[in-house]
C-alpha cells in the first residue's frame, strides 16, 4: 500500500543534466549563467587544464582561422579586444555583445554603436577591464552607466572595471553606422553638424 501524502522524490535538475554530459561542476556552473559558453566545449566537454593547448584565441577560434593576432582581435570595428580564452570563461567579444545593453542615458544609443568604448581586456582570472570615455568630460553619467555595465555583465565576468579615458577625446566619428541610423530615426542630421 503507497501512502499519497508522501513528498514525491527529487526530480533531476537542467544543471544535472548539463553536469552529467560536462562532469565538471564549476564548468557546469558558467555554462548555466550563461548557455553561450557550451560551444567553447570541445565534442561537447571541458577541456582537462594538461590537455588545454594555447592554440586557441578570444574569438574561440584557433589561431590563423579567424584572423587574430595572438593577443588581439579585431574584427573591423576598431575596439581592440583582449582575451585570454579559457574553458568556460566569457571572451572580449561576449562581453562587446553585452555591452550593446548598456544605453547612453543622454542619447539612447548603445555605448558601442556611439563609440564610447575604446577596448575590452579579460584578464587571466576572468575578469573584464573596458576602456571607456564619455561624450564629454563634463559629463556626469559615470555611476550611471557603471551601474548599467554591472547589471549587464552579471553572471558573464567574474568581476569588471572601467578605465575612464580622455585621451583621445570621442568625436562623432566614432559613431558606427548603425549608431548613425538609430540617432538619424531619432532626428540627428548629420549634415548640418558643426565641424571642429
Amino acid at each position: 500500500m503507497t501512502d499519497n501524502n508522501l513528498v514525491p522524490e527529487p526530480q533531476p535538475s537542467i544543471f544535472d543534466a548539463v553536469n552529467d554530459v560536462l562532469k565538471d561542476e564549476e564548468a557546469s556552473r558558467r555554462v548555466m549563467m550563461n548557455p553561450a559558453l557550451a560551444k567553447g566545449f570541445p565534442n561537447g566537454h571541458p577541456v582537462a587544464p594538461a590537455e588545454h593547448n594555447d592554440d586557441t584565441c578570444a574569438c574561440g577560434n584557433h589561431h590563423g582561422q579567424c584572423g587574430c593576432s595572438d593577443d588581439e582581435q579585431s574584427d573591423g570595428n576598431d575596439i581592440p579586444l583582449k582575451a585570454v580564452d579559457d574553458i568556460g570563461r566569457a571572451t572580449a567579444e561576449d562581453v562587446r555583445e553585452a555591452l550593446h545593453q548598456v544605453i547612453d542615458p543622454e542619447l539612447g544609443i548603445d555605448v558601442i554603436d556611439l563609440g564610447l568604448v575604446y577596448g575590452i581586456e579579460i584578464d587571466e582570472l576572468g575578469r573584464a577591464i573596458i576602456t571607456m570615455t564619455l561624450t564629454t568630460p563634463a559629463c556626469p553619467l559615470t555611476d550611471l552607466i557603471e551601474d548599467e555595465c554591472a547589471s549587464t555583465l552579471a553572471g558573464l565576468v567574474e568581476e569588471f572595471r572601467i578605465d575612464w579615458t580622455w585621451d583621445p577625446l570621442w568625436t562623432m566619428d566614432r559613431i558606427t553606422p548603425e549608431g548613425r541610423d538609430q540617432l538619424a530615426a531619432l532626428g540627428f542630421n548629420f549634415e548640418n553638424m558643426p565641424t571642429y
